[in-house]
């Protein structure tokens, strides 16, 4: 049998082309107009939008999850590389090993893991915890990781609702300089120009950015918490002594269905 191997990452080209998209629409969009990048290029907006964003998010939310949600940005740019098919096929090497000989021969097995969750639900497997019990314990995990992303998720939620606002505080604050310096023209533009660049900044990166990421976030803890219940499955049926070939069977539920029976042969047995 290989040796098990760690989740792998690979960029999610989905998350890049999309927002090297939007961006190229609407800078592509103002230059075909006549436009220029100088008229969006106000660092002055971009002080009060980003700042006033951050700043309310940490009023709204506790240091602890913002800090976790700085960490899940990852699972935006990238995506898991084996997927449930990967997956599935480990768990089939282990469950013939096991059919053969004896669930405390994966000992070793485990020990290699460097999957955390797999890792866990072997070695409680291998020491002879009660089936009952692995399942409790590996649900509740699932459901709290789940949880806590759902709770990351919303710091960006909540950083999407306050951007446009923040935006819109900007633009008055823009509207303030003109007003107080209708006698110099160059003022009265540069005021103006303040003002309308900040609510597209505050509009553009809660929709291009802080939302999507959002979304983004959700179904990765949800793509997660699929995969550690395929793994769970796989588990309980080892532990159960079931055939791999059924296990197999079991498992393809949790498979895309473009994928399913396309996964490495089970041996034979002895």
């Amino acid at each position: 049998m290989a040796k098990a191997k760690g989740p792998k990452k690979k960029p999610d080209f989905a998350t890049l082309g999309g927002l090297a998209l939007a961006l190229l629409g609407i800078v592509g969009g103002l230059l075909l107009e006549g436009g220029e990048m100088k008229d969006i290029s106000q660092y002055t907006a971009a002080v009060i939008v980003l700042g006033g964003t951050l700043g309310a998010v940490l009023i709204n939310t506790p240091m602890g999850i913002v800090k976790g949600a700085m960490k899940y940005m990852g699972q935006v740019f990238f995506e898991r590389a084996d997927g449930s098919g990967g997956v599935a096929d480990e768990l089939i090497e282990y469950a013939t090993k096991a059919r053969k000989n004896g669930v405390v021969s994966l000992e070793n097995d485990a020990n290699g893991v460097q999957d955390p969750f797999m890792k866990k639900a072997l070695i409680l497997a291998v020491d002879g915890t009660d089936l009952q019990e692995i399942r409790k314990m590996l649900e509740l995990e699932i459901a709290m990781e789940e949880q806590y992303a759902e709770q990351c998720a919303k710091v960006f939620e909540s950083a999407g609702g306050y951007a446009p606002t923040i935006g819109i505080i900007g633009a008055v604050m823009g509207l303030i300089q003109v007003m107080k310096n209708l006698s110099d023209i160059d003022k009265v533009g540069h005021g103006i120009a303040v003002a309308f660049v900040a609510t597209v900044y505050g509009v553009a990166i809660a929709n291009i950015l802080f939302l999507p990421m959002a979304n983004k976030i959700k179904a990765r803890a949800a793509q997660e918490a699929q995969l550690k219940e395929l793994i769970l499955e796989g588990i309980t049926g080892i532990v159960e002594g079931m055939n791999p070939k059924l296990i197999r069977a079991k498992l393809s539920a949790y498979l895309p269905p473009t994928t399913r029976g396309k996964g490495a042969p089970v041996q034979a047995e002895a």
